[in-house]
């Protein structure tokens, strides 16, 4: 018999029953009939002596006399057999479908080809379906996917009892419109109260499906906008909810400052907030509460071009327990507004500069000064704005700067390309770098790379599209930093 897929197709089954073939029992070397006392072979039979008696097999619980490994006969048994009189075998399942090895055989395998085991057969399934293999993954569903066309013409919202079963916590629907939304809130069982994060992407929810959404599936604490233009800022002020911790909005276009002050008045407990938005100002940053000053960790900024150094004034003032924050694409925060952040927020371990064009190696010397928490600095790009494409203001003497900072870990310095060999020499001293990206930096020499290896703490470093980095580089690296992933 074949085993059903997960669509209902036939599968061939993993195995036979047991892979073994039963073999039949062993002759007597009597024929199917026996022979009894009295019966004329018997009488007719020449007188011979009696056989010798059987001896067991020898085993650790009987062991042999030195007599009978001389060769002499062996004594006879002076009683019952010692040891306890063994039992059938028990028979195990196939190796094939036995659930605790196939337990530990898939957390090797990656999500993709998990989905593509499950189809094998039932068993494997059965063992494949449980939350422990899905937990931190997020469903990407497409608006089309949602729907099976049936012969007439008619759609027909898909099944998503194998979503269920797997435990999945987080959903991304791309495309989709209200209606499609009502649609999923109706034909999963979770979504109520199972579904912890909504991520919308490139979707036409307008603010009446916001609000439905919201307030059906109660247990959204995590919520992702982007590419939503159909929404507006009153539609965040009738639907957000005070239960939500986390929320990204990028690239919806009717995003401004009152969206802010709706998020800012409305969710009191908000840990993390990502905001990519043309049309923010300084203004809206100073509308945050003093309990998100108190509950707000993370705060990205991304490619918000109008905020300048007046915006930084109010977020250090707002929110001074931030451990993460992210001016990427922030044009117009220079040198001044990096030393109200590291003056300020002492508690900072994650820091992102990257796109910033008026960040000098002064900069840098700010943060080394009084950031000593941080783990994380990003300077990729840090473009001079008369000079597209290069960097010409973090140099060596920046590195050198941030070759004191005993505590951090990853460093990004992606397309600085004034950076040399002198100023990497200067990193070397960082023992607790464990991931260094140099990609693009078109000045590093392999004489330079190579005294990379002095750090052995290293495990990833990327070099990508540096002229420096030869295939002799990398033989050496692999040879002298084993245990580092070198990106090429």
């Amino acid at each position: 018999m074949s085993s059903p897929g997960i669509d209902g197709d036939p599968k061939p089954p993993c195995l036979p029953r047991n892979g073994l073939v039963k073999l039949p029992g062993q002759p007597n070397g009597l024929g199917a009939a026996s022979i009894t006392k009295g019966t004329p072979a018997a009488k007719n039979r020449p007188c011979q002596p009696p056989p010798p008696p059987t001896l067991p097999p020898p085993s650790l619980a009987t062991p042999l006399s030195r007599v009978a490994l001389a060769g002499g006969p062996c004594p006879p048994a002076s009683g019952p057999a010692s040891g306890p009189v063994p039992g059938p075998p028990v028979e195990r399942p196939p190796l094939a479908t036995d659930e605790k090895i196939l337990n530990g055989l898939f957390w090797y395998f990656s999500a993709c080809e998990k989905c593509i085991l499950a189809q094998v057969c039932k068993a494997w399934r059965r063992v494949l379906y449980q939350p422990k293999f899905w937990a931190g993954l997020t469903p990407v569903l497409h608006a089309k996917e949602l729907y099976n066309v049936l012969p007439g013409g008619e759609k027909e919202f898909v099944n998503l009892q194998g979503f269920a079963a797997r435990g999945f916590e987080g959903f991304c629907l791309v495309g989709v419109s209200d209606l499609d939304i009502c649609e999923f809130i109706d034909n999963y069982a979770l979504s109520k109260k199972g579904v912890k994060a909504m991520s919308l992407k490139r979707s036409t929810i307008t603010d009446a499906g916001l609000e439905v959404m919201l307030e059906q599936m109660q247990g959204v604490v995590r919520l992702e906008l982007s590419g939503c233009n159909d929404f507006t800022e009153a539609g965040l002020w009738s639907s957000l909810s005070a239960r939500i911790t986390s929320l990204s909005v990028s690239d919806c276009i009717n995003v401004a400052d009152d969206a802010i002050a709706a998020i800012s008045q409305l969710l009191p407990n908000l840990a993390e907030l990502s905001l990519q938005a043309y049309h923010v100002t300084d203004t809206a940053l100073a509308y945050f509460t003093a309990r998100q000053g108190h509950s707000t960790h993370t705060l990205r900024l991304l490619s918000c071009w109008e905020i300048t150094n007046h915006g930084v004034v109010n977020v250090v003032h707002s929110l001074p327990n931030l451990t993460s924050l992210s001016l990427s694409g922030c044009s117009k925060v220079t040198d001044d507004g990096v030393e109200l952040v590291a003056e300020n927020l002492r508690k900072l371990r994650s820091l992102d500069l990257s796109w910033c064009p008026r960040i000098t190696d002064m900069a840098l010397e700010y943060v080394a000064c009084d950031l000593h928490r941080l783990e994380e600095l990003v300077l990729d790009r840090c473009t001079h704005p008369y000079t597209p494409g290069r960097c010409v203001r973090i140099t060596d003497t920046g590195l050198s700067y941030l070759s004191t900072m005993s505590s951090l870990r990853s460093l990004y310095l992606r397309w600085c390309c004034q950076v040399q060999d002198f100023g990497l020499k200067h990193l070397l001293a960082m023992r607790s770098l464990r991931l260094l990206s140099l990609a693009g930096c078109p000045l590093l020499t392999t004489t330079g790379l190579s005294g990379l290896v002095q750090l052995q703490e290293l495990e990833e470093l990327e070099l990508t599209n540096c002229p420096g980095a030869t295939p002799e580089l990398f033989k050496y690296f692999s040879q002298h930093l084993p245990r580092c992933l070198v990106i090429e």
